[in-house]
This record gives C-alpha cells, sequence and structure tokens, in this order.
C-alpha cells in the first residue's frame, strides 16, 4: 500500500513540473532531463512511469488541462436560473479568476493546441475531446435558454457555441502582448454587447 501511494505521488510530482514546464516554456523546448531535474527525481523513476514525453505529454493534457476547462468553464454552466446570464457569468468570473502569472501565460490548452495540435493524432485528438466537451455543454445551456424564451429561437446554438470558445481563448492568448488588462476590459465589453444581441 506504502509503495502504491509513493507511486502515485511521484507521478503527480512528474505531471504538475511537466505541466509547469510546458506551460512557461513550451512543450517541445520542455525534455524529459529538465522535467526531471525540476522535480528532483531520476530518470529512472520518469521511465518507471511514462514511456516517453508524448504518454506524459497526453496524462498531461487528460489530467491537467481537460480538469482546468471542466471546472472553471463547464461546471458552471450547470447552474440553473436563466441562461444567458450563466453564460455571461462563465466567462466573466473565469477571466476575472485568473492570475497575472495566468495572464502573463495565456491559456495553457490554447498554448498545446497553437504548438502541437497539428503536431501528432493524439494530441490533436486529445485536445479536441476537451473543445468538443464543452462546446456540448455550451450547446445544451443555449438550448435549454431558447426553450425557456431567454436566448432567441432563431440562432445556431453550435455556431453561438463555438464562437464564445474562440473569442475566449483569442483573448487569453492576446493578453500575453500586453501589460495591463485594458484588453480585457474590451473583451469583456464586446461579450456582454454580444450576448445582449441574442435576448429575444
Amino acid at each position: 500500500m506504502k509503495q502504491d501511494l509513493k507511486s502515485e505521488l511521484t507521478k503527480k510530482i512528474i505531471i504538475d513540473e511537466a505541466f509547469k514546464l510546458f506551460y512557461e516554456n513550451g512543450f517541445k523546448s520542455t525534455s524529459i532531463d529538465k522535467i526531471m531535474n525540476a522535480s528532483a527525481l531520476t530518470k529512472g523513476a520518469f521511465y518507471h512511469h511514462y514511456k516517453s514525453k508524448k504518454e506524459l505529454g497526453l496524462e498531461v493534457i487528460s489530467l491537467k488541462l481537460q480538469k482546468r476547462v471542466h471546472q472553471g468553464m463547464i461546471i458552471p454552466l450547470k447552474d440553473s436560473g436563466d441562461a444567458l446570464k450563466i453564460l455571461e457569468l462563465t466567462f466573466l468570473n473565469r477571466i476575472k479568476s485568473f492570475p497575472l502569472y495566468d495572464k502573463q501565460h495565456g491559456c495553457p490548452m490554447n498554448n498545446f493546441i497553437n504548438e502541437i495540435g497539428d503536431y501528432e493524432i493524439a494530441y490533436q485528438s486529445a485536445l479536441k475531446k476537451i473543445i468538443e466537451n464543452w462546446k456540448a455543454e455550451l450547446v445544451t445551456l443555449i438550448e435549454r435558454g431558447q426553450r425557456e424564451n431567454s436566448i432567441k429561437n432563431n440562432i445556431s446554438s453550435q455556431a453561438v457555441a463555438v464562437y464564445l470558445i474562440s473569442a475566449f481563448e483569442g483573448i487569453r492568448g492576446i493578453r500575453k502582448l500586453y501589460q495591463d488588462d485594458l484588453i480585457l476590459d474590451e473583451y469583456l465589453n464586446g461579450l456582454s454587447l454580444y450576448l445582449n444581441q441574442l435576448k429575444p
């Protein structure tokens, strides 16, 4: 039992350090050696748990990126109440919740998509799965809003969902170029204007 706990703790250390280094320096430029140095573990410990950097990368996507999106952008969509208001609050609250570190480094999922989304089919599939889950939850909420008459019926729920995801991911990347949050304030004003157009 103790060995199992030690093994799980070692994996958690590797995943946490890998995520941090991938986020700060990029996936391709982060070597296994750098991850092991940061985690103060041996290369043997790495290969005991992972066959390759690719396998670790896929685990970081499923355990770190997917979790971040699920907790920050999907769970809030399941709230009861006015669907349009929930949409606005989910995106607004998430943007406002990011510390300076996250603003400076952008969205880790978006960084992965831009760097390795077209690099290998396994990465592409894992990242696409996160986007598709997020999109599906947005569509569910939008269509609930349409049934409850808080969102226009003559709009495509799929199109709105894709637009909201794209705008959010885009502003996370753009914010990396700026030293303050003015660009985020402009995004939030634009979001409010867009969502107002969805009212019946």
